[in-house]
């Protein structure tokens, strides 16, 4: 598996898709929607603060009966974030997701924010690496 670095360079430069806290959740709805992805970082300054995602929408928010344009993102996201660096494997992602049941990781090189990297990335990163290794197999089985 390769380092998690290598599932970012697929992004468009510069893509730190966010939130800042006083925004509204509503808003950060719209950012959701927009940017199709399921979790979003809270930024303020600069630093990561927390991560907003449709799980901490629905528990918080919907399933409570509050209301989402009058709620701030602090109010309601994800703190104490768990975090990877540009060079954790993506084998140690998935543990780590899997024992944390999470779903976004950031990244952060010390710390500056990188990026975000989901389950699905990890997943198609799995499949690939799995799909290389049939064809290497069927190549030397053939050969």
């Amino acid at each position: 598996m390769k380092p998690v670095s290598q599932l970012l360079v697929s992004r468009p430069a510069g893509t730190l898709w966010h939130v800042r806290p006083d925004d509204s959740v509503f808003g950060a709805l719209e950012l959701l929607a927009q940017y199709e992805v399921g979790a979003l970082m809270v930024m303020d300054q600069g630093r990561l603060v927390g991560v907003f995602s449709e799980r901490d929408y629905t528990r918080k928010i919907a399933l409570q009966g509050r209301n989402s344009k009058e709620t701030r993102v602090a109010d309601i996201m994800t703190r104490g974030v768990f975090t990877v660096t540009p060079d954790t494997g993506t084998r140690q992602c998935m543990a780590l997701m899997s024992e944390k049941k999470i779903r976004h990781l950031p990244v952060l090189d010390g710390s500056t924010v990188l990026g975000m990297i989901s389950i699905r990335d990890i997943m198609d990163d799995i499949i690939a690496d799995h799909e290389t290794t049939i064809q290497q197999l069927e190549s030397y089985i053939s050969s």
